[in-house]
């Protein structure tokens, strides 16, 4: 009784990190989160194989798929991306592919294969990272606390 509680509890926390995490997210960042969140679902995907949780497994790849698809696929600008963005749209179809061929054959070799991918994407994807400039510090007015004010001065 409890337990079920707690498990929803402890989702909808991870949820709402999760969507924290999106909406402070550069563009940079949220490519990794996608990395992340495909790589993830695969072993879950994995996970649910070796237990016999064979719809358990079909949605995981389901949700690796789309992450592919939905987010990392449909992210590419192949008009400024040139050669590169089709490279890695070709790539992306296969990975594709490649779930939907481990999900037919309960094959863990092909869902280890696309994720040792989408992970040398993601580490080149976090190698290429602007650098994190600090942000400027907002200029401190030099007032003295005890000093009298005038009339128009308001602190926020």
């Amino acid at each position: 009784m409890f337990g079920s509680s707690q498990v929803r509890g402890a989702n909808a926390y991870a949820k709402v990190g999760i969507e924290t995490g999106v909406i402070a997210a550069s563009p940079h960042k949220l490519i990794v989160m996608l990395f992340e969140g495909a790589i993830v679902a695969i072993s879950n995907a994995s996970q649910h194989l070796s237990n016999g949780e064979i719809a358990s497994k079909g949605q995981s790849i389901s949700k690796a798929i789309a992450i592919i698809e939905n987010g990392l696929r449909a992210s590419l600008d192949k008009k400024a991306g040139g050669e590169i963005a089709n490279n890695l749209d070709a790539l992306y179809e296969y990975m594709s592919a490649r779930l939907i061929r481990a999900n037919l054959d309960n094959n863990d070799d092909m869902l280890n294969e696309v994720k040792n991918l989408l992970r040398d994407l993601k580490s080149s994807w976090e190698a290429i990272a602007p650098s994190n400039e600090p942000a400027a510090e907002a200029p401190k007015m030099n007032i003295d606390p005890l000093s009298p004010r005038p009339a128009n001065f308001v602190e926020a």
